[in-house]
């Protein structure tokens, strides 16, 4: 058989052949993202999500597309994306509930910790302890003394089992060593009308939905459920202040992605997410929602997850709350 000339070069680059460098991976991001929000349009976490896939969107010169997959106590989403593939391009806009369903739901297709890596946390949602303003106390320690000498204890209203609201609640009533219930109403809006009313005690609840209220004299706010006082209403102290260190909660947001996302595109996703965080117009608007921009790193968000899976589980056992 002839050897041609192509022949003798291919044998001679055979060898070189099998040094060259691998086929260099498709850079991140390539294509559009979705950015998924575990609740419907025009909530605070909406608003919020599409600020973010807005200038993301601008930093990563690539479209950032919301999706609102609401339902079942943002488990619909939490599976949407557990499921999804491990690529950078479908990430969750998490909430506080992912880290109470362990606790609430005996069965779930995803594990909170496993299913998912931690990017960044995003924003808090503080709660404030809010009383009728024309009840005899106006600070904490008043507020528990009466419920002290109150036979009955307390009665908070709450926007539903399970929920920030109800379970900061259980919280302070276990920290202040006082009797007390829970009312679930469906919302806001009806816990609100009986605090008004003056046939609850109380309730904790975002300060944006309370504000008019406020500002009309007929509620009062009496103290944060924050670690530390927040720009949203500086002058409220902190239940810490107040004596009650433990009472701390509060809802909170952040970006996850799938299990197995390669690390490289969660550290992008990460720094893009605190320089957005960091913009003085996007602090402005979350908090004109009643949020507080707080980032991290990806590690201090699984471990503040973790934290609040065993902090509310406990509650859970010891109220003995079941779902709705």
């Amino acid at each position: 058989m002839p050897i041609t000339r192509r022949h003798l070069l291919g044998a001679s680059l055979g060898p070189l052949g099998l040094l060259a460098p691998p086929a260099r991976a498709e850079a991140w991001p390539a294509r559009p993202l979705s950015l998924i929000s575990p609740y419907g349009a025009g909530g605070s976490n909406d608003i919020l999500t599409r600020l973010l896939a807005e200038a993301l969107a601008a930093r990563l010169g690539q479209n950032v597309v919301v999706e609102n997959k609401a339902g079942a106590g943002t488990r619909i989403a939490n599976e949407f994306v557990a499921r999804a593939a491990p690529d950078g391009y479908t990430v969750l806009h998490a909430a506080a509930p992912i880290a109470i369903g362990e606790a609430l739901y005996p069965k779930l297709p995803y594990d909170a910790r496993k299913s998912f890596e931690p990017v960044t946390r995003t924003a808090i949602a503080p709660l404030f302890l809010v009383v009728n303003a024309s009840a005899p106390y106006k600070t904490v320690a008043e507020f528990v003394a009466y419920a002290k000498s109150n036979p009955k204890g307390l009665t908070f209203g709450s926007p539903g089992a399970g929920s920030a609201p109800h379970l900061t609640a259980e919280l302070l009533l276990r920290a202040a060593g006082v009797q007390g219930v829970v009312v679930q109403y469906r919302g806001d809006a009806p816990a609100y009308n009986e605090l008004l009313a003056g046939r609850i005690d109380g309730t904790l609840t975002a300060l944006s939905t309370a504000l008019p209220h406020v500002q009309a004299g007929k509620l009062r706010v009496l103290a944060v459920a924050n670690e530390d006082r927040t720009p949203l209403q500086p002058q409220t102290p902190t239940f810490r202040e107040a004596g009650l260190a433990g009472v701390v909660g509060y809802g909170w947001y952040g970006l996850m992605v799938p299990a197995g996302t390669p690390a490289a595109v969660v550290q992008r996703l990460a720094s893009e997410t605190q320089a957005v965080l960091a913009r003085p117009d996007i602090r402005q608007k979350a908090e004109a929602l009643g949020l507080q921009l707080r980032g991290s790193t990806g590690p201090e968000f699984a471990a503040f997850i973790d934290s609040e899976t065993r902090k509310w589980a406990q509650i859970i056992k010891a109220a003995n709350i079941t779902p709705e």
